[in-house]
């Protein structure tokens, strides 16, 4: 379903390569030329379970992981993420422990690690792909820029959706976002 407003891609699309930075009506054409793939059925999974075997992650970092790997082109919606975590924690290559609160930390199990050594080719040729197109993008905006940006955004989002603001409201934000055009046009 579409809201007002908003262009939306799903990540089927993504994952046949048809697209490449789909956020909010960004959208621009794969760098592989158009009709490539940069994940073939399957190797969302095979990604998602290297970096859990690079060091035990949380969902949100599994996103965050992908989409800095990708210089910030594609971040995958956390609708693929966690259904994509909780198959590989019932094929058994997955397992889970809880802690901070509701968050779930994942870890690859033997047999995951085992998958992955079956496949060590196939998931080197996938950060081949994420890697060129990191390249690509001249290595992308650094990740921290990126975090402070979507912050930004999400704070705009979660105060104007609080309520009517009164003129000394918005004056404030006006200059606080002025501020920090200067500062990064001085940069």
């Amino acid at each position: 379903m579409f809201k007002r407003g908003f262009k939306r891609c799903d990540d089927r699309r993504f994952a046949r390569g048809d697209w490449v930075g789909m956020r909010h009506g960004g959208f621009r054409h794969s760098m592989r030329g158009g009709g490539g793939r940069l994940f073939d059925h399957g190797d969302l999974r095979l990604v998602i379970l290297q970096l859990i075997a690079d060091k035990p992650r949380y969902g949100y970092e599994i996103i965050k992981a992908i989409e800095e790997r990708l210089a910030g082109t594609y971040s995958p919606s956390p609708g693929v993420v966690y259904p994509t975590l909780t198959m590989l924690e019932e094929l058994g290559y997955a397992t889970v422990s809880a802690s901070e609160g509701a968050k779930r930390l994942y870890a690859i199990t033997a047999e995951g690690r085992a998958f992955l050594d079956t496949n060590r080719a196939a998931v080197e040729a996938i950060f081949a792909r994420i890697d060129e197109i990191s390249a690509a993008q001249g290595g992308g905006p650094a990740p921290q820029i990126l975090r402070a940006w979507h912050n930004l955004k999400l704070a705009l989002r979660m105060r104007v959706a609080r309520g009517p603001l009164s003129e000394t409201q918005i004056q404030a934000i006006v200059d606080a976002l002025d501020a920090a055009v200067a500062a990064v046009e001085r940069s």
